[in-house]
């Protein structure tokens, strides 16, 4: 099984949620993080088929980026 980290994080000056991850290629975007999590479990396995990337299984690890800004 192909275990693949997908990073999600807030664009403040945006306001929307993003996910990315450079080996798969994927970025997608969305104002609603539930919503992008359901669009990133879709888009993979058609990323990889598009790329040539073959895989037996996929396991994705979303993992939450935040910065603070210290005044």
């Amino acid at each position: 099984m192909d275990e693949y980290i997908i990073t999600i994080a807030f664009d403040d000056e945006a306001q929307r949620w993003y996910a990315q991850n450079d080996d798969i290629p994927i970025l997608l975007e969305d104002d609603s993080i539930d919503i992008l999590i359901s669009r990133v479990k879709l888009a993979v396995p058609e990323m990889l088929e598009i790329n040539n990337m073959l895989h037996t299984g996929i396991h994705l690890v979303f993992k939450m980026e935040s910065e603070a800004v210290l005044a």
